[in-house]
């Protein structure tokens, strides 16, 4: 009889054992399914009961671990990932999913060390050596990152995602052909606008510069994006191509009208063109879409010298951004110059004095600032001050002697001065400069890359 009872005892608690188990099980899969729904909510909160039942479940920590991080609470996350790594250290998986989290956290020693663990655990997984290989492109180690998008390739060659990083790990390390092979691979399984405008980039690292046009107007007309108008209408402007580029860039300002470096590129497309107004307008345009970026300051003062019609407009653009950045020479010098040049344009007998102190400010930011001592130097010659003026001449040829204009001015104040033999010495090497038409050019060519080179890089719409 006693026997009996004990048997059923056991019965009843083994029974009631398997109930609770089966019980969490039901919890487990309505939280995972919560999960899948994008019921975060709900999933946390069953997660959050369930974890404190079953303090040593793998699974309940590595799930609630990504429904925390989903939520976008890192840190909650952070501690159940580690707990599921410690339960089970031998999870591929697990230790990606504790990396990931550890990036996004700030940790990246941590996370490299255990993307590194779950491809030694899983050494010809495609996830284990795609994401080490995208952890090292996010933190810019880019040659690391090229030998495990390329296992990862070969593991799963229609990987779209993978390929595409793969060909700009090629491109930033200079593997221009081994890129052009890897995305023309990735146009035949699928035909976008973005592989269009990579491989733009590709044949333009080639110097392929027709080839180049070609891509990137191709990715225009499939996607007009903001980012694919840009790089049309850049590439055309890079290669003077300008009756196209003004076309692109005003086609690219009408649809994107908030986008500063399309308005910049049809300020400087109009302006290579020889539309200097235009230019002037274009470039103010810019200004007031992101008066702090100094990128447009530059250009808008080039084409201001060229067409001083709309002073008031250009030194009260001048004027802000000097505000917005005090300690920012050319900043300085942009407002004096435009001051300058406005005043002259409208009143012989204005008082300079503000130019003045706007050009030694600027030059105490920054004394190796050359065209700042020459227009200081330019400044004191006007008032016929040659004893100050040469040495701000000398000054901006010590800093750089490729200044035609310093030369000029500094043999006239040395002939003002009674110094023939030094004025003629300056005259010679004014027209010699002068005579190469080609540097200038190449000159504008390189200021032009620089600010298209930036732009890329730059979110769109800036």
């Amino acid at each position: 009889m006693l026997l009996n009872f004990v048997v059923l005892a056991y019965a009843f608690v083994f029974g009631a054992e398997i109930d609770r188990k089966q019980q969490n099980q039901q919890e487990f899969e309505s939280a995972l399914a919560q999960y899948q729904s994008g019921h975060l909510d709900q999933a946390a909160t069953s997660l959050e009961s369930l974890v404190e039942k079953l303090p040593q479940s793998f699974d309940v920590h590595e799930l609630l671990g990504m429904v925390y991080s989903a939520q976008g609470h890192k840190q909650q996350a952070s501690g159940h990932f580690e707990k599921a790594v410690r339960l089970n250290p031998n999870s591929a998986a697990a230790r990606t999913n504790l990396a990931t989290n550890l990036v996004e956290t700030g940790k990246l020693g941590l996370a490299e060390a255990e993307f590194k663990r779950a491809l030694t655990l899983d050494p010809h997984s495609y996830d284990t050596n795609h994401n080490l290989g995208e952890f090292y492109v996010t933190e810019g180690k880019i040659p690391l990152a090229v030998s495990f998008l390329e296992t990862a390739q070969k593991l799963k060659p229609d990987a779209y995602d993978n390929g595409y990083d793969l060909a700009l790990a090629y491109i930033e390390t200079d593997k221009n052909t081994q890129a052009q092979r890897a995305v023309v691979a990735l146009l035949k399984q699928k035909d976008t606008s973005e592989l269009h405008s990579l491989l733009g980039e590709i044949e333009e690292k080639k110097r392929n510069f027709v080839a180049a046009e070609h891509e990137y107007e191709t990715a225009a007309h499939m996607d007009p994006s903001e980012s694919n108008l840009f790089d049309w209408g850049s590439e055309l402007l890079l290669h003077r191509t300008l009756d196209p580029a003004v076309e692109v860039f005003q086609r690219g300002t009408e649809r994107y009208p908030q986008s500063q470096r399309l308005a910049i590129g049809l300020g400087m497309a109009l302006y290579s063109r020889g539309n200097y107004d235009d230019a002037v307008k274009a470039l103010l345009n810019a200004a007031d879409l992101n008066p702090s970026d100094p990128r447009c300051y530059y250009f808008l003062s080039k084409a201001y010298d060229s067409s001083p019609a709309q002073a008031d407009d250009v030194i009260q653009r001048f004027r802000r951004f000097a505000k917005l950045a005090p300690q920012n020479p050319h900043a300085l010098y942009y407002y004096a110059m435009s001051l300058w040049k406005g005043r002259r344009a409208q009143d012989a007998d204005a008082n300079f004095q503000q130019v003045e102190s706007l050009l030694k400010n600027s030059i105490q930011l920054d004394s190796k600032f050359p065209e700042a001592h020459l227009q200081l130097g330019n400044l004191y010659s006007d008032q016929k001050r040659y004893d100050l003026a040469m040495p701000q001449y000398e000054r901006a040829l010590g800093l750089n002697a490729d200044l035609p204009d310093a030369h000029y001015r500094l043999a006239q104040a040395f002939v003002h001065t009674g110094k023939k033999e030094s004025a003629q010495r300056e005259l010679e090497i004014y027209q010699q400069q002068r005579a190469q038409h080609l540097a200038e050019l190449e000159k504008q060519r390189s200021e032009i890359r620089q600010f298209v080179y930036s732009a890329k890089g730059a979110p769109a719409g800036n």
